[in-house]
């Protein structure tokens, strides 16, 4: 059974918590190259707890030509230890009190865990984006170790966590962490991310309808799939384009698909850029397009409903909740259905599945989200 969930807001939580000194463990920092959706959750959220007078470190692993510690929005952050190296390290040093004395724990389990139900007493529960059992093979080139991760990950780490309250963005993340790892459905608290304000409806939309593609350029983001479905609908209507907003490892791959596909005159590649220069992006563009093969959540695909940019998007856990199929966007059952797709949401549909991603867009906040993650965290203090 859960504990019972305290109520008030976020003071009101604190105050009767006991709870002063919260300790983060992460993957990657904010300010990593790879960051993503995960760590933009953290940093929202503990930037919020930080405002209400908690004392909030977050120890991820180091970011190359990055100071080891760092100050952001009133939290700290402790960046030492490599990329998998940070996983025992971090443990060692919250059980030497290495980072300090603490009064609450929280563990980021992004597919490998830190494992805190075997070494940290509560206050403590875990923030799980979601499954992350389909990358193991993108991401792990040795066949055993891709197959040793899965195992990890699905049937040994889940045993560890069976009195730990888990939060997760989305029901149908939710669905496939019971499913796929064998959580209780009753011990996970389903918790969306909010939404920047700086995303907002305004500037102008491109002359020529443009699908907008935000995110790392790594392969489980499927780049190339969304490449080949714009030659496809280009076929009948020439006008559409693309931009994309990221940069990655497939950076030179995608390029080299760009020409094959003879598209070089319709893609164009922004990189990394500016909160200011991204949010003219989903304002300039007609509708943004996500086919991962995995996600949490898909904040891209909220920011730019947000900015009243509907989304396009692989019918996966998380994306069906980011989208409101048919109403804010449109979701993809096969890769195939893609071109009509983004035809369908630049053309006669525009209109509605923009008024529509907008309204959807006004349920999602960020203070709301910081609340209710710290009343999860509230319900494991001992009475």
């Amino acid at each position: 059974m859960s504990p019972e969930l305290p109520e008030g807001d976020l003071n009101r939580l604190v105050a009767s918590s006991g709870i002063r000194r919260i300790h983060v463990l992460s993957w990657r920092d904010l300010e990593d190259p790879e960051a993503g959706g995960s760590e933009v959750y953290v940093h929202e959220v503990a930037s919020r707890w930080a405002a209400a007078g908690l004392a909030v470190s977050i120890r991820t692993s180091a970011i190359p030509g990055g100071n080891e510690t760092t100050a952001r929005d009133g939290y700290e952050v402790v960046r030492r230890s490599g990329r998998y190296q940070v996983f025992p390290q971090a443990v060692l040093d919250e059980l030497t009190r290495r980072q300090g004395p603490r009064d609450a724990l929280v563990e980021v389990w992004n597919g490998v865990p830190f494992l805190s139900p075997l070494w940290a007493r509560k206050p403590r529960i875990v923030v799980q984006h979601h499954d992350h059992g389909a990358l193991w093979p993108i991401v792990i080139a040795s066949p055993f170790l891709a197959r040793a991760g899965w195992i990890f990950e699905h049937r040994l780490a889940p045993l560890c966590y069976k009195d730990t309250p888990i939060v997760t963005l989305s029901p149908s993340s939710k669905a496939e962490l019971v499913a796929n790892l064998g959580h209780a459905a009753e011990q996970i608290h389903v918790i969306p991310p909010g939404i920047n304000p700086r995303y907002r409806p305004g500037g102008f939309r491109a002359e020529d309808p443009t699908v907008l593609s935000v995110g790392r350029l790594t392969a489980p983001k499927r780049l190339d799939v969304l490449l080949r479905a714009l030659k496809v609908a280009r076929e009948h209507r020439p006008g559409l384009r693309m931009e994309v907003v990221g940069s990655g490892p497939e950076s030179g791959s995608l390029l080299e698909l760009v020409k094959s596909l003879e598209l070089a005159t319709a893609v164009e590649f922004l990189g990394r850029i500016g909160d200011g220069d991204l949010v003219h992006a989903y304002q300039r563009a007609r509708v943004v397009a996500s086919a991962s093969m995995s996600e949490g959540w898909g904040m891209t695909l909220t920011e730019g409903a947000a900015c009243g940019t509907p989304g396009i998007a692989t019918d996966i856990p998380g994306h069906r909740d980011a989208i409101d199929d048919g109403r804010s966007g449109l979701l993809a059952a096969t890769d195939a259905d893609l071109p009509n797709l983004m035809l369908e949401a630049c053309g006669p549909r525009w209109d509605g599945l923009s008024a529509g991603a907008l309204s959807l867009s006004r349920l999602f906040d960020w203070d709301r989200t910081a609340t209710e993650v710290f009343r999860v965290l509230a319900s494991t203090v001992s009475s």
